[in-house]
């Protein structure tokens, strides 16, 4: 499984913020009702992806607290402004 619980978290919060925005759209008062249109169309996608990450996110952590996955630590290991990485060119 590619996903983890940060990388899941990352977009819901991508996807709440996208559909705040999408929800201001259709409030305006100075566009047309095409664009409140196309707008609630998007609100629709993007309410049913953001609660597929929901779900899928929830399934995790179900699965992490019933030991059927377990969560992998990714360390970051960085090499700039660190000298013992710099490589002296002559």
């Amino acid at each position: 499984m590619a996903e983890t619980i940060g990388w899941l978290t990352d977009k819901i919060l991508i996807a709440e913020l996208k559909i705040f925005h999408t929800q201001e759209q259709i409030e305006r008062k100075d566009v047309d009702d095409s664009h409140r249109e196309l707008c609630q169309k998007r609100l629709q996608v993007l309410q049913t992806q953001r609660n597929d990450l929901k779900q899928e996110l929830h399934q995790l952590w179900e699965d992490v607290l019933e030991g059927k996955v377990k969560l992998k630590v990714y360390r970051q290991y960085k090499m700039y402004n660190d000298p013992r990485f710099k490589i002296n060119k002559k």
